[in-house]
């Protein structure tokens, strides 16, 4: 599900469930990320389906990229692989107005 900034932003302060994934290359997440973000690369393939398929599947995934494009892609595939909650930060991390942090 696409969510906008403050819906997106809204949703994960309420929810005792939430991780936060970013899947941008580790260059972009050594830029700066959403505080408590954990990152798997969606470029890596294989290796990125293996470890989301890792991940806890009962707990809610708000998914950013730089610009919503990947991060949208990637919740279509945690959604085909059974993950029930998972919601993409339209416009990614560019248009992202909270608080950004070293990783």
């Amino acid at each position: 599900m696409n969510l906008s900034q403050s819906e997106w932003a809204s949703q994960l302060e309420a929810d005792p469930n939430a991780v936060i994934l970013d899947v941008r290359s580790e260059e972009e997440w050594n830029e700066g990320i959403i505080p408590g973000a954990i990152t798997i690369d969606i470029r890596q393939g294989q290796a990125f389906v293996d470890d989301i398929e890792a991940l806890d599947s009962t707990k809610n995934y708000y998914v950013y990229c730089r610009s919503g494009a990947r991060s949208g892609q990637a919740c279509s595939l945690m959604d085909q692989l059974g993950f029930q909650k998972t919601y993409n930060l339209e416009g990614g991390i560019m248009n992202w107005e909270g608080e950004v942090v070293a990783p």
